[in-house]
């Protein structure tokens, strides 16, 4: 029975990480576009 219990937690934990690695994806795309911008905006004017 407990090795029946086990695979739905390590589900859950991956299901965790994937959320925590799609909000680090989203901060370094967002980080990216700013500093490109930025750089825009310097090198324009």
């Amino acid at each position: 029975m407990s090795a029946k219990r086990k695979p739905p937690t390590i589900q859950q934990k991956k299901e965790e990480v994937n959320r925590k690695a799609i909000v680090w994806i989203g901060a370094s795309i967002a980080l990216l576009v700013v500093i490109f911008i930025v750089l825009f905006i310097v090198t324009g004017s």
